[in-house]
């Protein structure tokens, strides 16, 4: 399994400093087709490390998320396979802190 931040992301960025694995890569700001953030379902290894980290409770389980969420399943694993994925960024520059 892994974990899936939904669409309620805000870009804090907090979850991607405390990844042990270094999956949570945010999608770049410029590219409205990828405005969150995302964990790779291949590298994730289910820790929850990230889940307390998020300002806003964007981040479930994949087996947990709501109901309202769950198209980001799919959104999220797509960022990996055919969006993005990793790339090389700077995170102060592509978080936004919630105010």
């Amino acid at each position: 399994m892994t974990h899936v931040i939904t669409s309620l992301c805000v870009r804090d960025g907090a979850c991607v400093e405390v990844c042990p694995v270094e999956c949570i890569v945010p999608g770049p700001k410029d590219d409205p087709d990828w405005p969150f953030f995302y964990i790779d379902p291949d590298t994730c290894i289910d820790c929850g490390a990230c889940v307390p980290e998020c300002p806003v409770e964007a981040i479930f389980p994949e087996e947990d998320v709501p109901p309202e969420f769950e198209d980001d399943i799919e959104l999220n694993a797509a960022f990996f396979t055919d969006g993005p994925g990793y790339w090389d960024f700077d995170l102060e520059e592509e978080r936004v802190r919630a105010e």
